[in-house]
């Protein structure tokens, strides 16, 4: 499980503290993308879910509050931005899903290099030893911008939630982990 001051976020708070902005998450919407009102498709209700589903929501919501990725959003707060999240099983275990495909739409693409699978397995068919490194919640490790956090909150049954940290889904979310990684650990990535 993660927890709340994990390693790489130590690191990541130093990198931070070096002036390494790019670690935040922003949607790099344009300033009239940001002006214009928004469209009805980002301001949706909850999904129903069954009974399952909820518990299960319950159990991930509780998880992202404990570990400071998601807070309440307050009933007096600008709350027409909402996504709604459902629970997506796979081989009998859930993880909460965020509906943020709207969302992308009005996000300008992030160019930043990506390696393919095959190039990684190219480099590793030939070593003698291989290391792995299980990134738990490793997504979550980068923090949303003030700015972009109104635009990832979310609505489940048991209320409205902003992601304070970088949510799955989101288009420009894998760009911005590979550049974390590189910064954190370059020398295990080249």
């Amino acid at each position: 499980m993660l927890r709340k001051v994990s390693p790489v976020s130590l690191e990541l708070e130093k990198l931070k503290s070096e002036n390494f902005d790019e670690a935040e998450i922003s949607l790099h919407l344009t300033d009239q993308q940001e002006k214009r009102p928004y469209p009805p498709l980002l301001r949706r209700p909850e999904y129903a879910a069954s009974p399952k589903s909820r518990e299960a929501l319950d159990i991930h919501i509780k998880e992202l509050l404990d570990l400071g990725v998601i807070r309440d959003v307050g009933h007096n707060e600008e709350i027409e931005i909402t996504k709604p999240v459902i629970a997506e099983w796979h081989n009998g275990k859930s993880r909460m899903v965020g509906e943020f495909r709207a969302l992308n739409t009005y996000t300008v693409p992030e160019r930043y290099p990506i390696p393919k699978i095959q190039t990684s397995f190219t480099q590793i068919s030939q070593a003698v030893h291989i290391s792995t490194m299980y990134a738990l919640k490793g997504f979550h490790q980068n923090m949303a911008t003030p700015r972009a956090r109104k635009y990832l909150r979310i609505i489940v049954h048991c209320g409205l939630h902003e992601y304070l940290r970088m949510p799955f889904g989101i288009k420009n979310a894998p760009s911005h982990f590979q550049r974390m990684m590189n910064e954190i650990i370059p020398e295990e990535l080249s």
